[in-house]
């Protein structure tokens, strides 16, 4: 392979873009989906602030948006995405359908994370006279760490893959480059870089996340 057609300076401007589509997309999902991982938690049966109702209503808000098809979400929500950016194409267009699909996605694996906390651990806060706050900001977090750094983890890579698919929207980023050239102009040099590319992020991405939890779980 010659790699005639690759042109470095847009590969790296365009891998420049994945990484800003990542970051600011993954800033964002982890405060939503950590904000609602915890009212899933709380408002479980029989959990610190069993609501079952709120809980059933908000568990099927998250199925809903974790079973449509990013590709299919994204192009759903445009008129919102346009709306709240003033634009629906590009990296700006490109941020609010990750952090829609991946919010309810990694509020799934918070609340995972959350409900493998000790029991014994949360009563004994709740006996000392802990608020339901202390307790989730001083007992559930703390004893979850691990648990959350390795679902940090998995989120960014699961973003890594949707913002390739945001490129069918003229999304930017090494998607975008890999559909232009590489499928619809048949340059197969541009696809081999691209995706060599974003296999390079996925390991970075899952070494660093593997690192802090081996880091964390001897503490």
């Amino acid at each position: 392979m010659t790699f005639e057609n690759v042109r470095w300076d847009e590969i790296w401007t365009e891998t420049g873009h994945t990484l800003h589509m990542l970051g600011l997309s993954l800033v964002f999902t982890i405060i939503l989906g950590l904000i609602l991982g915890i009212i899933l938690f709380l408002t479980g049966r029989g959990q610190l602030l069993s609501q079952p109702v709120i809980y059933s209503v908000l568990s099927i808000i998250v199925n809903i948006f974790r079973s449509v098809p990013f590709i299919i979400l994204m192009i759903s929500i445009m008129p919102f995405t346009k709306w709240l950016t003033g634009t629906s194409i590009g990296v700006e267009g490109s941020i609010p359908p990750l952090v829609v699909a991946a919010a309810p996605f990694f509020a799934r694996l918070v609340e995972t994370s959350l409900r493998e906390v000790d029991r014994g651990v949360i009563e004994a806060a709740q006996a000392m006279g802990a608020s339901s706050w202390d307790i989730v900001r001083k007992v559930l977090i703390p004893e979850a760490r691990t648990g959350l750094i390795a679902a940090v983890t998995i989120t960014a890579v699961t973003l890594v893959s949707f913002t390739a698919m945001s490129g069918v929207i003229g999304g930017g980023g090494l998607g975008d480059l890999a559909l232009r050239y590489g499928y619809q102009r048949f340059q197969p040099d541009v696809m081999f870089v691209t995706v060599v590319l974003l296999v390079v992020l996925v390991q970075v991405l899952q070494s660093v996340g593997d690192a802090l939890v081996r880091k964390f779980s001897r503490k």
